[in-house]
């Protein structure tokens, strides 16, 4: 059994095209997620050089950034999804994250 074939039965996908769908979702997602925290960084004025003098400074900036990003993802996952005409698969892959997460208990019908 293929890597595709597997993933459509993991995530029980109908389809190859609605497969391929949703990798382009994933895709746009991760790269417009980090075009979108770009400015967001700047306007909040966090700035690699900013932590250049700190001990581990390129860690903390690399950390802040993922906490930037990561809810710009999760949004722009859900936004993306239903562009695409996928928004029940995107939620409930964002519940089952989420769920795992620790926020099990917002989604009561998980």
């Amino acid at each position: 059994m293929g890597y595709f074939s597997s993933l459509k039965i993991k995530w029980k996908v109908k389809s190859n095209f609605q497969l391929f769908i949703i990798i382009v979702v994933f895709a746009v997602t991760g790269s417009s997620s980090v075009q979108v925290a770009k400015p967001l960084m700047d306007f909040l004025g966090i700035h690699h050089t900013s932590f250049e003098s700190l001990f581990l400074g390129s860690f903390i900036y690399w950390i802040i950034r993922v906490l930037v990003v990561f809810p710009i993802y999760q949004i722009l996952l859900l936004f993306f999804g239903i562009l695409f005409f996928q928004f029940k698969f995107f939620w409930n892959f964002e519940k089952k994250i989420l769920s795992r997460m620790g926020f099990k208990r917002f989604f009561k019908d998980s």
